[in-house]
């Protein structure tokens, strides 16, 4: 599970910060899932506060250092995002800097999700201790990614993907992620305020259900968007 923290909140309370984080860990530890928490992000809105947050508008889309139930420190969400480019440079560098100082467990990474941002992909990739990256293609172009990535000979987390309306379902790409030992996670677990069932830039004002989901898998009373989805899922995962 990929979980996103935000300075506002701890400033505000930093040990009630702490103390959900902690809850948080103890109920994903409970159900066997390893988290990786993301600290700085380069997408949503350009302010943000404490307290009350707005309400979703309708149909529109919008890392404890030594811890066995964390799995690594995504330090930067898609740096270069929402028009940055290499102005993010700088904090990448910085939040490497701290991340090396603090010397934690897990390892350190930050994920590519853009070819052409040149710089920043070098630095990230240079100074990932494993190679993440974010992916919504179809499987010829998610297989061409594997490939190159591959390259730099560590191991490789899919951070982000899934979108069913670009044919990057869990059908067509699971199996090809399995077969080359490659770890992912999808975006979008429960749908919710985020309204991320809804595609990018694709607003369905009157916030009518999409016939098919952008992202997400589960509904909020948990029944699936598509039951032959998390049937293959659990077929594909399964141990036995």
């Amino acid at each position: 599970m990929r979980v996103f923290l935000h300075h506002v909140a701890w400033q505000e309370d930093p040990k009630g910060f702490r103390l959900r984080m902690a809850r948080y860990l103890n109920i994903a530890a409970r159900h066997h899932i390893l988290t990786i928490f993301v600290f700085f992000d380069d997408c949503w809105n350009a302010t943000y506060h404490a307290g009350a947050q707005p309400q979703p508008k309708p149909g529109i889309h919008n890392s404890g250092w030594h811890n066995t139930r964390i799995l690594l420190w995504d330090l930067y969400n898609e740096p270069g995002n929402s028009g940055y480019g290499d102005k993010s440079l700088p904090l990448l560098e910085k939040v490497f800097t701290w991340a090396r100082e603090i010397n934690p467990d897990q390892p350190l990474s930050a994920g590519v999700w853009n070819a052409n941002l040149k710089t920043l992909n070098a630095y990230q990739l240079s100074n990932s201790d494993v190679i993440t990256y974010h992916d919504y293609e179809a499987p010829e172009a998610h297989q061409h990614c594997i490939d190159t990535l591959k390259q730099y000979g560590r191991p490789l987390i899919c951070t982000e993907y899934m979108a069913r309306l670009r044919n990057s379902t869990f059908f067509n790409s699971m199996p090809m992620l399995k077969k080359e030992n490659v770890a992912a996670i999808n975006w979008g677990l429960v749908t919710g305020k985020t309204n991320t069932k809804y595609a990018w830039d694709t607003p369905m004002p009157d916030g009518a259900e999409p016939k098919v989901w952008f992202h997400d898998i589960f509904r909020p009373d948990g029944s699936p968007f598509d039951p032959k989805e998390t049937a293959f899922i659990r077929e594909l995962t399964s141990t036995q």
